[in-house]
């Protein structure tokens, strides 16, 4: 068998962000668990109704988590009601919307409704993982020819290659969070968004 090294390179790509997530919940009290969770749900589509409504894409609308839990006086000692709830998960790709959408989602489902996030985002396209395993490999190539140097012998042929390496690096988003002001809105986590991976490369020498 020749002499081979073998080296995990790191590759990041830059993507704009272009969407914006909002995650949003309805809440709902009632006496017993059938209201609540009625309540919960016919505001749920309420306010699913009006994304639809404000522009929001079916493959852009989900539900995330339901629940119900009991309600105690304020001794924690006798159950006084329950409080149903359910998470809204939605994208919206024109920026410019989303302060007429939390409007509609509030009219939609009044009071009940709480918004638990609004952030920036990016769709990562083909391009861009591309990009960010061509990173990869370059930064590999380099930390291998290194080693070749100092070894005192050249690199040879590609004889191996997979995506990843000691940890998990293949293709996923990263972000670096800032505020950001959104269109006189609600503040917006913004900043820098990436495809991140990694390649593990097997050179021979010679």
């Amino acid at each position: 068998m020749s002499d081979h090294v073998e080296v995990t390179g790191h590759g990041v790509h830059s993507v704009v962000p272009d969407l914006v997530v909002v995650r949003a919940r309805v809440q709902c009290d009632a006496g017993d668990v059938a209201g609540a969770l009625e309540q919960a749900s016919s505001r749920t589509a309420a306010a699913l109704q009006a994304a639809a409504d404000h522009g929001v894409e079916a493959r852009d609308r989900r539900t995330d988590d339901v629940g119900i839990h009991p309600r105690h006086d304020q001794h924690g000692q006798s159950v006084v009601g329950y409080t149903a709830y359910q998470a809204l998960h939605l994208t919206v790709r024109d920026p410019s919307r989303v302060g007429a959408l939390l409007q509609a989602l509030a009219g939609a489902a009044g009071d009940a409704l709480a918004v638990d996030g609004i952030e920036m985002a990016a769709e990562h396209s083909p391009a861009a993982v591309e990009a960010a395993r061509e990173a990869a490999f370059a930064d590999a190539r380099a930390r291998a020819s290194h080693y070749a140097a100092l070894a005192g012998v050249t690199l040879g042929r590609v004889v191996a290659i997979r995506e990843g390496g000691a940890e998990d690096h293949r293709p996923r988003p990263m972000m670096a969070r800032s505020a950001d002001a959104f269109r006189g809105a609600m503040p917006v986590e913004g900043g820098t968004h990436a495809v991140s991976t990694s390649v593990t490369v097997r050179w021979e020498l010679s």
